[in-house]
Formats: C-alpha cells, structure tokens, sequence
C-alpha cells in the first residue's frame, strides 16, 4: 500500500518549488547565506515500512551557488541535479537511482534546534517526512593499544542474526566456510565494534556480488571485477565513496584475502597483500546500511541478498 504522508498543501508547496528550480530564476545571495546548513548530514527518512537512514553533503560551489551530494536508501552516492537555501529553506533535488518511479526526488527542509527535518517528495510521488543530525568528525588518532583477536566463524552461525527473516537457513557454515546460497539475506554480527583490525577471506562464482559492511554503515564491496576499469563501485572500494587505487583482484572461484582497518572515519584497504585505499577518509555512510548514526559503535555486517558468496577466517581484532 502507498502510504501519502503530507496534505495537498505541502504538496503544491513543493511543486512551486519544483518550478522554481525549472525557472532557474533566483537572485544571488551574499556569500555566507548558507553557512548553517553547509557540511555532511546523517538522515533518517521514515519510509512506509519503518525509517531507514541516508546522508546529505552539502557544499559551495561558488559564494553564491550550491552543490550537494546524496545517499538513498540503496545504491552509492549521486550529485544533485540543483540545490537551494532560500528564506531559511534548504532545498535539494537528486535524480533516482533504485527507487520505484522515474521522478527527482526533492528534499525540503528547516533547521530546527540544530537538525534538519523536512519531507521528501520520492520518484513515484509519494512524500515522507527526513530528519538530519550533523555528522560526527569521527577525528580520532592511531590506536595505541589492541585487544584480543576476535574470530567470527563458528561452528555454525551462533553470535550472528539475519537482516531479513524470511529466508531462515540461508547461511551455514561448514568445514570452517560461512557461505549464503540465494535466495538469502544479509547476515549481521551481534558483537559491536568502533575501531578495528579486520581480516578476512572470501570466494565467489562467476558475476557474483557481495559486500562487507564496517559498523553496518560503510561497504567495502566485494563482487566479481577482475580486470575491470577502477571505480568507486569495484572490488575492494568504499562503495560509491572510495575507488580502489590499483588493480589487485584476482578471477572469480580463487580466495581472495582482504585486510581492514578503520579508525574514525579513515580507513586502509589491503587485497590479496597490495594496498588498494591507503588511510582515506570515508566521508559518509553507504547505501544499504543499518543506520546513520555514525558516532556509535557498529556490527559487522556481510551481504547476502546479492549473490552466493563463501567467507572464512574472519578474525577481528578490535581497538581499545
């Protein structure tokens, strides 16, 4: 069931938004009009089906133009097609990526005692409401100090829960390998983490698609590129964020060996022993995720919803 969640008279306040941005007629404001609302936002969207988390960047792009950057619900980050802060209104409109409907979505918000909240109009017309925090800095140093190493394969999947109960069963573990045959879901670690030492190894078939998610919030992604052009969206990268820097990857049905660490928002990706991202910031968290409240501590997160995919010798080795 559609559930329309604003009165006709939000409604025809956001189509005259719509046609304002179409116009393209606005005068120039001074510089410093957009200060309160400049910098990166963890939003959380209350969808018909429960709220899911997003994140919002906005940013100069001259002293009286703004650009902006957006993570849905799914999918990796897109540009905005125009973004606006008007009489105290923050408005941005993004094209579609996996949301049913072929419409912009338009985000219209407020600042209210320090948040964001607004309503957002989706690609098939719909309108829900979205509340944005300021993203934490996450700016912490190295870590001095390490506890015990942590292994997350068992006997069988004790200390882990699935995303989506309906597809009981669709992780095993034998001979030490964790494998998720389709149809299944995302599989998440009870135990929780800040900053950590991860080391793992995977397998896939041919085409398949995976990914390891830090915190639940930010995917390393794993999935079937050997010999493909670099890209935020390939193996090893920080999906839609961070493209691996060298081709390290090997064809699909080899183990492949990826080493992690994350502390605050920089991480350092290694692939089958070449380093691939080298102490990169992640600037926010990536489509599929948990939740946006990056200032807390996080599962381990491994995706299971895209293809079959094989996981053993997972150790994590947590920072104290």
């Amino acid at each position: 069931m559609v559930r329309h969640a604003q009165g006709s008279g939000s409604l025809v306040a956001i189509a005259t938004i719509a046609l304002s941005f179409a116009a393209g007629a606005q005068d120039r404001p001074a510089p410093g009009f957009a200060d309160a609302v400049l910098g990166r936002w963890d939003l959380t969207v209350e969808g018909p089906d429960g709220s899911y988390p997003s994140w919002l960047e906005v940013r100069l792009r001259t002293e009286w133009q703004l650009m902006a950057d957006l993570v849905g619900q799914f999918g990796s980050t897109r540009h905005a097609a125009a973004v606006a802060y008007d009489d105290g209104t923050l408005t941005v409109r993004a094209p579609p990526q996996y949301e049913a409907g072929e419409d912009d979505l338009l985000f219209t918000g407020r600042l209210e005692d320090g948040a964001l909240a607004g309503r957002v109009r989706m690609a098939d017309g719909t309108t829900l409401a979205w509340r944005g925090v300021r993203a934490p800095s996450l700016g912490r140093g190295e870590i001095s100090a390490w506890a015990d190493p942590v292994s997350l394969i068992g006997e069988g999947i004790d200390g882990w829960r699935l995303r989506d109960e309906q597809h009981d069963g669709c992780w095993k573990v034998s001979g030490g390998i964790l494998a998720a045959t389709m149809p299944c879901a995302d599989l998440i670690s009870e135990a929780e983490f800040t900053d950590f030492r991860l080391r793992l190894e995977f397998r896939y078939p041919a085409g398949s698609n995976s990914g390891v998610y830090l915190r639940g919030r930010y995917e390393v992604q794993v999935q079937d590129d050997f010999g493909k052009a670099l890209d935020p969206l390939r193996l090893g990268g920080i999906y839609g964020f961070i493209a691996p820097a060298v081709d390290a990857a090997k064809p699909a049905g080899a183990w492949q060996t990826c080493d992690i660490l994350i502390v605050g928002r920089r991480v350092t990706v290694a692939l089958n022993g070449t380093v691939i991202i080298r102490d990169h910031e992640i600037p926010g968290i990536t489509g599929g995720a948990l939740d946006s409240d990056e200032g807390a501590p996080g599962p381990l997160m491994l995706q299971g919803d895209h293809g079959p995919i094989e996981f053993r010798n997972i150790v994590i080795t947590p920072g104290n």
